[in-house]
């Protein structure tokens, strides 16, 4: 699974589309469950698509930064591409990645 979090800008092709940090959550701990029960599926996130700036549905979770915040909090790790234009966001959403040694893709 390829997951796409954006507010915004509509998912490419062949990804998920989540729109504010609550959903990319229920999404990822949906497919982890998935693939506990099915461990040859292709369910677990091969790539987290971030944006930074949630606008409207930061109410659902903040920022979603936020997202990357629950992924160090619970010690998970999947591959984040970053695509924001907020160069300070990104700056602050890679010093975590780099803080946890997770690949950013």
């Amino acid at each position: 699974m390829k997951l796409w979090v954006d507010d915004v800008r509509p998912a490419p092709e062949g990804y998920n589309w989540v729109k504010s940090v609550n959903e990319a959550i229920n999404e990822i701990i949906q497919a982890e469950a998935s693939h506990r029960y099915n461990p040859f599926g292709d369910e677990l996130p091969e790539v987290i698509d971030v944006d930074h700036d949630a606008s409207s549905y930061a109410s659902d979770g903040g920022d979603y930064i936020k997202l990357l915040d629950w992924l160090e909090e619970t010690g998970r790790n999947y591959p984040i591409h970053i695509h924001s234009m907020n160069v300070v966001g990104v700056e602050n959403m890679r010093r975590i990645i780099q803080r946890n040694g997770w690949r950013e893709v």
